[in-house]
């Protein structure tokens, strides 16, 4: 059968179209947001520096006077959490607690990097950090932890990968030098077959006197 419009219909299609919308609006905002990326597990020798990577990735564009970073620890032994940095247009490092003169700024919030450094890492800095970025209007989404591990000496895998760094770089420079010998050893000897080559045209262009 044929529809028949009726009074009142005149808003129904307006009206879904309206819910349509709202539908696919909400679907985007729970998909747009702040979303911020860390190491994970993060290990340390007792007494060296260590970076804490936080990088982050907002729907809305970075604005560095709106922005705020706030970073938090909560000892592994159990306790309170710490707020123990905070940046808004500047870094806010810990005047007191255990970090104390410990943390600097090694981010770059145009970059959408929100890193720290803690400097001399001590056994009572085992335990969870937490990241946490705004940047209005992106002012929910999760949280990113790093858990950090103070050890005496270095683990087999960080020993390994320091000698295979230390042995690639210099596999890189011995290569180096070896190309840069062999490319000074070709130009000398293409100069000298030139001048051998120049020195045999005359002898070739010389007549003996005694033929006419």
């Amino acid at each position: 059968s044929f529809y028949t419009q009726r009074d009142g219909d005149d808003d129904k299609p307006s009206l879904v179209y309206s819910e349509l919308c709202s539908s696919l609006a909400d679907g985007v905002l729970q998909v747009s947001g702040m979303r911020v990326y860390t190491s994970g597990d993060v290990e340390a020798v007792n007494g060296t520096d260590v970076r804490l990577k936080c990088t982050f990735d907002s729907s809305a564009k970075i604005n560095p006077d709106l922005v705020i970073i706030s970073w938090t620890f909560k000892p592994l032994s159990g306790g309170r959490v710490i707020r123990i940095f905070h940046y808004q247009q500047k870094p806010y490092p810990p005047l007191d607690d255990i970090f104390k003169k410990r943390i600097s700024w090694a981010g770059d919030i145009m970059g959408g990097d929100a890193s720290i450094i803690i400097r001399e890492v001590k056994f009572i800095y085992n335990g969870t950090y937490t990241c946490q970025v705004t940047n209005p209007p992106d002012v929910h989404g999760p949280v990113g932890e790093i858990r950090l591990r103070v050890v005496k000496t270095a683990s087999f895998n960080e020993l390994l990968y320091l000698v295979l760094a230390i042995g690639g770089g210099i596999a890189a420079v011995v290569f180096c030098l070896i190309v840069i010998v062999s490319c000074r050893r070709c130009k000398r000897k293409h100069r000298q077959r030139q001048l051998e080559g120049d020195e045999e045209v005359p002898r070739k262009e010389r007549k003996d006197p005694t033929v006419w």
